[in-house]
């Protein structure tokens, strides 16, 4: 199963456990994000298209990492000239993985509004009082959850970890010794999937 969806302005085809690199997206590492724009969607055969999108479908991933892309070398020139400018940049992205395909009963995701609810004076002057003691008790909150959030990264696995600090260069060479093909034109997020399956 497979559907091309549209994510952060771009098209993708993605299946299940398939990890991804889109432009930024809002949102910290772990959570999870839902995609109901899909305009092509493939199930044992049977290919459903949209007009322009297939209602109810969307896809679900989960966001693993921010991370930067590649250097790219911008190079101008005008040649009898001595018009010469060099520059660098780098495309900031985020790293899905695809958790789930939904055909069909996917909620469209409402926009977010802020909710206000009418209360008597009374409860406002004593949640006024109270709003002090809930902002401590917040930081408070906030401190302790710090540690927890530390210990999933710390699993993570240390291949993947070696994988990441290595150089293009170093990349490449673990591709040879692998016999993968085409890796001399992969960028270094490709190299690293490839070399982690």
């Amino acid at each position: 199963m497979y559907a091309i969806v549209e994510m952060a302005g771009q098209q993708f085809k993605v299946a299940k456990d398939q990890k991804v690199y889109v432009h930024r997206l809002q949102g910290e590492e772990g959570d999870k994000v839902t995609f109901d724009k899909v305009l092509l969607l493939e199930d044992e055969g049977n290919v459903t298209i949209g007009a322009p999108v297939i209602e109810g479908a969307a896809v679900e991933a989960k966001v693993i990492k921010h991370l930067k892309g590649d250097k790219v070398i911008v190079f101008k020139k005008k040649r009898r000239k001595g018009y010469k400018k060099k520059n660098g940049h780098r495309q900031y992205l985020t790293q899905l993985q695809i958790e789930d395909i939904l055909a069909k009963g996917a909620k469209k995701a409402a926009p977010a509004k802020a909710k206000e609810e009418t209360k008597p004076a009374a409860e406002a002057k004593a949640s006024k009082a109270e709003a002090p003691k809930k902002e401590a008790t917040k930081k408070e909150a906030t401190k302790k959850e710090a540690p927890k959030k530390e210990a999933p990264k710390k699993e993570a696995s240390k291949a993947a970890v070696d994988l990441e600090s290595k150089t293009v260069a170093e990349l490449r060479e673990l591709a040879k010794a692998k016999d993968i093909t085409g890796y001399s034109s992969m960028k270094k997020a490709e190299l690293i999937e490839a070399l982690s399956k």
